[in-house]
């Protein structure tokens, strides 16, 4: 079975309500959606997040332009990632041509995966887990926090991650409280700095939230400040989480590499497609680090049931309105049973609305 060609579709997809963070404001997601067309009559389908309206074009121009290095090869994703990420080694293999890259990636093994009329997990020689996932609670304030924080936990979610990063460690406090107060005991509650604090801020910070019972911290500084990061993780009791913003397994290596990481979450676009995924995750296996995800709830969770250290499963329904079978939650956990591929597949009417 060989590649015969791409389709790339730009879509903006707006969200229910806009998510807020300490770094910004999520009002649409900006998507470039790939279709992988083989000569055997079988399709694989990606959507690669651009953040910015500005990176939409150029990056479903790049896709574009990296068909014709693509087309006439066996649908060996290993393989295509490989060769592609060789002759992209001058230029660098992060950033837009990152996201282009691992978008072939996804796409090439949702096409393999779809050829054995298997779910992507069965694939990858893994088997269906009770995965839980968490909710999302934006940057609202104390009682927008809070009452985000409680439709989740009423949905049955076992866990909710709320954005903090105010001006003030005496709002992040009121906040995380607040929510706690909202959710009880029992439903796991973490935090996210989205890279807000530099270090000297990010000591005072995490000493003050160690004693209020979090499940982790995640992004309290820069996502490269190796050092840094490996520093506040020995002097803090509470978990640190990172690994959303590392560019594929070298990054992530480089952060091994300063100091033990108690938990790693790799974004599926980012850290180099389903190929990156696997050697991110055979690495947290042999270290024995818990592995959770960011985004991508349908792929991500194909790719926790496959991963020997799952951990959590960050759940959004940002691109739900796109999709024609969106990730399942029931009673609380994912439900992965009858999916076939990575699950992502568009919807061609609802695509049509948000085309750009």
């Amino acid at each position: 079975m060989r590649i015969q060609n791409f389709q790339v579709q730009a879509v903006s997809v707006p969200l229910a309500q806009p998510h807020r963070t300490a770094s910004g404001v999520v009002a649409a997601c900006p998507l470039v959606l790939l279709t992988v067309n083989t000569d055997a009559g079988i399709a694989g389908h990606s959507m690669v997040f651009t953040y910015t309206p500005a990176a939409l074009g150029p990056v479903a121009q790049l896709i574009r332009n990296l068909q014709p290095l693509v087309v006439g090869q066996a649908l060996a994703p290993v393989a295509v990632s490989d060769d592609l990420s060789a002759r992209f080694r001058l230029l660098g293999t992060q950033g837009l041509v990152g996201m282009a890259l691992a978008g072939i990636d996804m796409a090439l093994w949702d096409a393999l995966a779809r050829a054995h009329q298997l779910p992507l997990q069965a694939l990858l020689g893994g088997a269906p887990k009770a995965l839980k996932p968490y909710g999302a609670v934006g940057y609202d304030g104390e009682l927008g926090s809070a009452a985000v924080a409680e439709q989740w936990a009423q949905q049955g979610f076992r866990g909710v991650k709320a954005k903090i990063g105010y001006p003030t460690l005496a709002e992040d406090l009121a906040v995380v409280r607040a929510i706690r107060s909202a959710i009880g005991s029992e439903v796991a509650l973490m935090v996210d700095y989205n890279q807000s604090l530099n270090p000297t801020e990010a000591h005072s910070r995490l000493q003050a939230l160690d004693g209020e019972g979090l499940t982790w911290i995640e992004e309290p500084v820069l996502a490269h400040q190796f050092a840094a990061f490996a520093q506040l993780a020995a002097e803090t009791h509470t978990p640190l989480q990172a690994g959303e913003n590392w560019w594929g397994p070298l990054d992530f290596e480089q952060a091994w590499g300063a100091g033990p990481l108690e938990l790693v979450m790799p974004d599926v676009m980012k850290c180099g497609g389903v190929t990156g995924w696997q050697r991110i995750a055979a690495r947290a296996q042999v270290l024995g680090t818990p592995l959770s995800n960011h985004l991508w709830p349908e792929l991500s969770a194909q790719l926790l049931c496959a991963t020997p250290t799952a951990h959590w499963l960050e759940y959004a329904d940002w691109w739900n309105p796109i999709l024609k079978n969106p990730l399942r939650i029931e009673q609380g956990l994912a439900d992965v049973t009858g999916v076939l591929g990575s699950g992502v597949e568009f919807d061609p009417s609802a695509v049509q609305r948000y085309l750009i």
